[in-house]
């Protein structure tokens, strides 16, 4: 009982107190919010660093090469900072637009790779076939190797989520209120701070499942769409 009782009265001290839950779904609007709009962004970019990857243009694919090195291997959170502190500090930019940006940059240099690797695994050998059979060199792609990378994407693209969700609890760094710097703020106001990360913890897990669940819907309803 004594162990129920507290279960309770931390729940009470630490969601419903002071309206804490409503703080807590305001962090997770945030969180969600950069999530979804630098995966957008990310997802543009890198779709245009894969295509400069394939260009004729000698140029191009070094700009393409050296942004995916150079990005890839900076931390997210110094380029957080960098583009805060220094790029965008004198314009003073909202926080959660340099956040997007930030993140949109990052994400860019990994779903570029992704999207590589996953071209580079369509047999060249089918759209030979296609372009014999009459398609043009866009009809192959968009109907042979488009189809079949997108099945090689999907999976890592799907990681790639995740991890750019994970990867937004930093951006308490920059003064953003998402759900990590949320769940830290309450948890020092109670000092409970055990039950507050509990809590973000199965929070952060179901969004990774919603995720794992939507892409799996949209594999089966493609399938079934065959």
């Amino acid at each position: 009982m004594n162990i129920f009782s507290n279960i309770q009265q931390s729940f009470y001290n630490n969601l419903i107190a002071g309206n804490s839950y409503l703080q807590i779904l305001s962090g997770l609007k945030t969180t969600l919010i950069i999530t979804i709009a630098g995966l957008f962004l990310g997802t543009v970019l890198g779709a245009a660093l894969c295509a400069m990857h394939y260009s004729n243009s000698k140029i191009l694919r070094f700009i393409s090469r050296s942004y995916i090195i150079i990005v890839r291997g900076t931390p997210i959170l110094l380029l957080l900072m960098l583009l805060f502190y220094v790029v965008f500090a004198r314009c003073r930019m909202e926080a959660i637009y340099v956040a997007v940006i930030a993140f949109g940059l990052n994400g860019a240099s990994h779903i570029a790779e992704i999207m590589k690797a996953a071209l580079q695994s369509v047999d060249p050998g089918q759209v030979m076939a296609a372009r014999t059979l009459g398609f043009t060199k866009f009809g192959a792609f968009y109907h042979i190797t488009l189809p079949q990378a997108g099945e090689y994407a999907r999976p890592v693209y799907q990681n790639a989520v995740i991890n750019i969700i994970q990867w937004t609890s930093v951006v308490g760094y920059i003064t953003i209120a998402d759900l990590t710097r949320v769940i830290n703020s309450i948890g020092a106001r109670t000092a409970d701070p055990f039950f507050l990360i509990f809590t973000g913890i199965i929070i952060y897990l179901l969004l990774a499942y919603a995720t794992h669940l939507i892409f799996s819907l949209a594999g089966r309803k493609r399938r079934a769409a065959r």
